[in-house]
């Protein structure tokens, strides 16, 4: 029996992103519906859409939920409708038979839980694309990085990552999940918001022994940085609370060691901002650790709800900082791959 896919694309205030990008994914949709939950935009983005673009079905909700909540609120409506769900950032250019390569892995693999395409930049085509590249992983100290993206050097796609390979997570911007797995665990942590809810949503399908991997072979194109841009004060404070966010609820063994070890390096990272001038940055960083110590106690809650001591996610046992700034290691392929468990 035929599985079913439905593409899920979330909007905010993204007028311009739609005209732009949507008309490559019903170009190329291979007649799987496609979906547009709107969340609470106050631009004219549905009277755009009913016009403009009649077959893609809209959702709407009456407030802007986050990415996190607002795919939660979509997807609880199409449950037990569909067998995938394809999430798309609406500032990603698809490509043709961008799907077929995605699908046809997922059907033949069924402990992988989600997987995602090669994310190329939209402005520069012929390099990886910031927000998940070629499939990402995290390290000991749950800081994340891509084959062909680690911190802020980005690769040229020269083909060097066409496999398929395993990896620790698979980007929001473009990622087919398994439906059921999905509301399993109750979808994305809508207390992230946005930023890194969807490799807290594999760490915690990994820890239940399951798979996530990248297809090259499908492609993709991000602009990145659509609703905010990547060096954006609330970004930053979105990134370093969602990390914390996230060891705090993911990590085996102990936590305050490895809680401690990450403050302390975020602390360099906001002394780095401060020596180059950025002092909001610096300031974001403080909020996030003060907005961890105010929800310490609801995150350890949830903490304890996760089977943190039978760890399988595919992890980097190395310090991803040590091996880029001391090292020199700047590309995935200089890393030391014995080091991937």
């Amino acid at each position: 029996m035929e599985t079913k896919l439905a593409i899920v694309i979330l909007n905010f205030n993204g007028k311009k992103h739609l005209s732009t990008y949507l008309p490559s994914v019903c170009a190329f949709a291979d007649k799987h519906p496609i979906f547009v939950a709107d969340n609470g935009s106050t631009d004219d983005s549905i009277a755009f859409l009913s016009e403009h673009f009649p077959k893609v079905n809209i959702i709407p909700q009456k407030r802007n939920f986050g990415f996190a909540g607002g795919y939660n609120v979509a997807l609880e409506q199409l449950k037990g409708q569909f067998d995938y769900y394809l999430l798309l950032n609406s500032d990603v250019e698809v490509t043709e038979n961008w799907i077929s390569p995605l699908k046809s892995f997922m059907d033949l693999n069924q402990n992988t839980a989600a997987c995602q395409p090669k994310i190329k930049s939209w402005k520069q085509k012929d390099s990886f694309e910031h927000a998940g590249a070629s499939g990402g992983f995290v390290d000991l100290h749950y800081f994340p990085f891509c084959r062909g993206r680690i911190f802020d050097s980005i690769e040229k796609d020269e083909h060097q990552y066409n496999y398929n390979t395993l990896v620790t997570w698979t980007s929001g911007a473009a990622m087919l999940v398994r439906a059921e797995l999905f509301h399993q665990v109750k979808g994305f942590d809508s207390d992230f918001f946005a930023h890194m809810e969807e490799i807290d949503l594999c760490l915690r399908l990994g820890n239940l022994g399951y798979d996530f991997y990248c297809i090259p072979e499908s492609t993709v194109y991000h602009l990145g940085g659509g609703t905010l841009d990547y060096q954006s004060p609330k970004k930053v404070y979105l990134n370093f609370r969602n990390s914390l966010f996230m060891l705090m609820k993911n990590h085996a063994g102990p936590l305050l060691p490895s809680l401690f070890i990450r403050m302390c390096l975020d602390g360099i990272a906001g002394i780095k901002f401060l020596l180059s001038g950025k002092f909001k940055l610096t300031w974001m960083v403080f909020l996030a650790h003060f907005n961890l110590y105010a929800q310490f106690g609801r995150f350890y809650k949830k903490r304890r709800k996760i089977n943190t001591k039978a760890r399988k996610f595919h992890l980097y046992n190395g310090r991803i900082i040590w091996d880029y700034y001391f090292l020199r290691n700047k590309e995935y392929s200089q890393l030391n791959k014995r080091k991937f468990n």
